[in-house]
């Protein structure tokens, strides 16, 4: 009879640290074993997980990087309360082993992890881990990255390459051969992105004289779609501007060309759908990561990457044409990013969670 089992889900506060949680446990949950996030009231997982059917327990904390320091002396007052709310529940239900996405919100679950002994798993799918799993980088059992870089960050033998949980949706995106007319979807996230609206505001006129065959899908987020709506139609280009693209999958199966910025989730999907990419780092991301992010597609020939402060219309202009006119390259691109496309990291993920419990399930019994 197979074992079922408790398991910890630590990360929150961004979508990014909880989505691919949340296909995590959806696999574990579909194995027959429980998975039960820590998380905040204020963070994402405060929505998005109890809309899944998964517990929370609640902790209070804040974050440390890049915040004044009222912010980080109430973070380091916290943080004591919710190691411990955290180490007497995992005294209580003994989990068979911990899985972490990073974050702040991670950090009181991982530290009461390691004082109960509990096996953590870390998933890092940045190129530079972020300020939780780099603390914690000496006592967590396995990590699992995106890049070949992020492993020199863990001791030798702990870390394996398997990629970020993205839907498989994107993963079954054919192969697409640019046409006459040039696709290109631009996307600041949910939210949208005040640099990327302006840059594709400001790329209009150029894109209209030069008479450039394009076809722009741009999700701008809801508070500057309308501004921008009015504008793009004006223009008489072809496409449109939404505030927010509800089938994102079927965006990029559209798309000949994706221009945004490079956050972990943002390139996995890329290579999950073999896309080329222009990618415009966010230059507040916590350590930089998303410019490494951006520096590692670069690196294998999966994308152009633009700094933030060098990115505006023209230079937007610039990059559409020069991948527009020359199409062999744009193939290439998206063969390369489909190169690190890892398929199967929520499976992967579960697998070595259930051999961890197995195995501190057998020591407890021998001990």
């Amino acid at each position: 009879m197979k074992e079922e089992y408790v398991f910890v889900m630590a990360g929150g506060g961004t979508a990014g640290h909880v989505l691919p949680a949340l296909v995590v446990a959806k696999e574990l949950r579909r194995r027959g074993h429980e998975a039960i996030f820590f998380g905040t009231r204020t963070g994402f997982e405060a929505r998005l997980v109890p809309a899944e059917g998964f517990p929370v327990e609640w902790i209070a904390i804040g974050g440390l990087k890049g915040l004044g320091w009222n912010r980080k002396i109430r973070t380091l007052a916290q943080l004591p309360g919710s190691v411990w709310r955290a180490a007497r529940w995992m005294r209580e239900v003994r989990p068979g082993a911990l899985f972490s996405m990073g974050g702040y919100v991670a950090g009181p679950p991982m530290i009461a992890g390691w004082l109960q002994r509990i096996p953590m798993v870390v998933m890092e799918p940045n190129a530079m881990p972020g300020f939780t799993s780099r603390k914690m980088a000496r006592v967590v059992r396995r990590a699992l990255v995106s890049f070949p870089e992020t492993a020199d960050w863990f001791p030798p033998g702990v870390a394996e390459i398997s990629g970020l949980p993205v839907r498989e949706e994107f993963f079954a995106i054919a192969p697409r051969e640019p046409g006459s007319v040039l696709s290109v979807l631009i996307t600041g996230g949910s939210q949208g992105s005040r640099r990327l609206n302006q840059a594709a505001r400001e790329s209009w006129p150029f894109i209209r004289e030069a008479r450039l065959p394009v076809r722009i899908l741009h999700q701008a987020g809801q508070t500057e779609a309308a501004a921008l709506r009015a504008e793009f139609a004006a223009t008489g280009l072809e496409g449109e501007v939404r505030g927010y693209i509800e089938d994102m999958p079927a965006a990029f199966a559209q798309a000949d060309l994706v221009v945004c910025r490079s956050g972990a989730g943002a390139v996995a999907e890329l290579a999950a759908a073999g896309k080329p990419s222009v990618l415009v780092p966010f230059p507040f991301a916590a350590d930089d990561h998303q410019k490494k992010n951006a520096r590692a597609m670069e690196r294998v020939g999966a994308a152009r990457v633009v700094l933030d402060e060098q990115m505006n219309g023209a230079r937007l202009f610039e990059e559409i044409r020069a991948l527009a006119g020359d199409r062999e390259r744009l193939m290439a691109m998206g063969r390369a990013a489909r190169s690190l496309a890892r398929p199967g990291a929520a499976r992967r993920a579960a697998d070595v969670l259930e051999e961890l419990a197995r195995e501190a399930q057998k020591r407890g019994s021998s001990g």
